[in-house]
């Protein structure tokens, strides 16, 4: 498997990786076959880099006029991102950036687990050699990354090693269902990877997880695997927590200064 054939799938399926090490700014929209799929890619990516916060309100007629299209490919392009869970939209109030709770964070870390758990132990099995080849690269990349500090770059390498691993499993099912939910967990690993630490300990889990492929050792490699996305939950689950508690305590202080 070349290393260009690695992409971010339903991120950005026009220019695969253009956010690499790069500020990803939402731009006027080119006209393609499928404009909603345009538009909601930008949209998609612009919620993925963090461009737009959680939470954001999303108004058709301002995204209408800042990717100069009409509001139609936009009000279809939102309907699309709702269905991916990227979108919350509310009758009287609109559409927003979705906001996770921590049950929404623990079921999408049990969904990856199990996920990745199988297309990791498939791809040792099937194409250990394919995985191999394409991990190595991306944690060469991820290497850099840290040694840039360009958590940006990092965070969208570290997007790229689990994708590889259902790019390398021989089950295009396993890999179709994935691309369901990777828009939502690669948000959910930019908006909420953040505490102190969690960085360090990610590269050197995907590095662990790199040697036992080499070695093709499927129960190391999934136990690995397993202590990952565990302490992603807690980690992710911790940031909910603690932006929930920042919101509670901004509104009690406007409630008092009221």
């Amino acid at each position: 498997m070349e290393d260009t054939d690695l992409h971010f799938y339903r991120l950005h399926r026009y220019d695969p990786g253009i956010w690499y090490g790069r500020l990803f700014i939402m731009e006027p929209i080119k006209r393609a076959a499928s404009l909603k799929d345009s538009v909601a890619d930008t949209i998609r990516m612009s919620i993925v880099t963090g461009e737009l916060a959680l939470g954001q309100p999303l108004s058709e007629r301002t995204l209408a006029e800042r990717l100069n299209v009409s509001k139609t490919p936009v009000r279809e392009a939102l309907a699309q991102l709702r269905l991916e869970g990227l979108v919350h939209a509310y009758p009287q109030r609109g559409a927003f950036v979705f906001t996770p709770n921590r049950t929404e964070v623990v079921e999408m870390c049990e969904l990856r687990q199990a996920l990745e758990a199988a297309a990791l132990k498939m791809a040792i099995e099937r194409h250990p050699d394919d995985a191999k080849r394409a991990l190595e690269t991306i944690v060469h990349r991820m290497e850099a990354a840290l040694g840039h500090e360009d958590r940006r770059a990092y965070l969208a390498e570290d997007t790229q090693f689990h994708q590889a691993l259902f790019m390398t499993c021989g089950n295009g099912l396993l890999m179709r269902t994935y691309e369901m939910h990777v828009g939502k967990i690669s948000a959910l690993r930019t908006h909420l990877a953040q505490r102190q630490g969690h960085t360090a300990l990610s590269f050197a889990e995907h590095k662990s997880i790199l040697q036992a492929v080499k070695d093709r050792d499927s129960e190391h490699a999934l136990a690995i695997l397993d202590t990952h996305i565990a302490r992603t939950r807690l980690s992710y689950s911790a940031e909910v927590e603690r932006s929930n508690d920042a919101q509670s305590n901004d509104s009690d202080d406007s409630k008092s200064a009221g």
